[in-house]
């Protein structure tokens, strides 16, 4: 495909591979931010082509993933009721709560149906204004900006029937996280290029700085990430931290004022409970009281769901990058993307969904 086609190629992928190969001297390990880029990497098996001495792990860059299992039961909750048309993006359909999914709830006669922009559930208020029409807003910075736009287009309707399920969460808060544990053993990450794209990648500046880590902004393609690998690499090997942009194509430091305006419009930072994760102060987005009206979780009364998560499931773990889907004892047999016990099983962005898609082992 034009555009992207340079970014896949074998001949230039091999030169990088080679260009790591010499530049690596002693052990290091990264992660990749992102659910995308880690389907690439597997996907693709350019992480195998890397030297053994160079570790990748995956962190919590799957929105469906981290999306807290209250917020899902929350979710199951007002799908079931009478009245309610409540709209989601996909891969949310499959993603377990404590007893069904949104699907199970939609085989019961609720009314859940996909939707391909937070724009479309608006579409449908307007449409039904005899039903209220709820869009569960889940995800990072990228999703951010439309489901600011949709309930400020809302706002200006005067639509008294639309509303949100807010489950947003935010990234650098999460790096912090990740930095701050003991137990962490990342030395540098490849931050995920579509939120920088969004939010410009100022924020990580003092995270590298702080920490003493490299962090390269990286695009989704093969080529893209074994650029972000050898920056990052070199970086370490020279004893260097602070931000590299791989993904200059997209990403700027300043990033898109515009769409950064209206979600500091619309929302405000709060604090955010990740699932197997636990609550990150100021990692989340929730609406501001000038927007409080189009709050699904308030108009209807279920934000006292509490939840317990399966004692099976490591995602937590996974996703900080202290394992690997494969250490999970229930990865491919109680635990598969039919039968799901946690959410990276089952999401496109998921890493236990992407080394079960690609058959990966150890």
């Amino acid at each position: 495909m034009r555009f992207v086609d340079e970014y896949r190629d074998e001949a230039a992928a091999r030169k990088y591979v080679e260009l790591i190969g010499r530049t690596v001297t002693r052990p290091w390990t990264l992660m990749e931010i992102c659910g995308g880029q880690t389907h690439t990497f597997i996907k693709s098996g350019v992480d195998r082509l890397l030297p053994a001495s160079l570790t990748l792990v995956h962190g919590p860059g799957c929105p469906v993933c981290v999306t807290p299992l209250e917020s899902i039961d929350r979710a199951l909750a007002i799908a079931a009721r009478p009245g309610v048309i409540f709209t989601s993006f996909g891969d949310m359909l499959r993603v377990p709560g404590s007893t069904t999914d949104l699907l199970g709830v939609k085989a019961r006669g609720g009314d859940v149906r996909m939707v391909y922009s937070p724009l479309d559930a608006v579409k449908l208020a307007q449409k039904h204004p005899e039903r209220e029409v709820v869009f569960f807003a889940v995800g990072f910075e990228t999703t951010a900006p439309a489901n600011a736009m949709a309930v400020w287009q809302a706002e200006k309707l005067g639509l008294g029937n639309f509303s949100i399920l807010c489950s947003h969460v935010l990234v650098p808060p999460a790096m912090e996280a990740i930095l701050g544990s003991p137990a962490s053993r990342v030395q540098g990450f490849l931050a995920a290029g579509h939120v920088c794209a969004v939010m410009g990648y100022r924020e990580y500046e003092p995270i590298a700085a702080r920490h003493r880590v490299p962090i390269v902004v990286t695009g989704f393609e093969p080529l893209d990430l074994l650029q972000g690998v050898y920056l990052a690499v070199r970086a370490l090997e020279e004893g260097r931290a602070g931000v590299e942009n791989q993904y200059a194509r997209v990403v700027t430091r300043e990033g898109n004022r515009p769409a950064q305006a209206l979600m500091k419009q619309v929302f405000e930072v709060c604090d955010r409970a990740w699932r197997g994760i636990g609550v990150i102060p100021a990692s989340g987005y929730a609406l501001r009281p000038a927007y409080a009206r189009f709050d699904a979780g308030k108009r209807f009364d279920v934000g006292a769901i509490t939840a317990q998560e399966s004692p099976l499931c490591i995602a937590g773990q996974i996703m900080q990058g202290l394992r690997k889907p494969h250490d999970c004892p229930a990865f491919g047999a109680l635990c598969t993307p039919e039968h799901p016990l946690g959410a990276p099983m089952v999401s496109s962005e998921g890493a236990c969904a992407a080394y079960h898609q690609y058959a990966r082992t150890p």
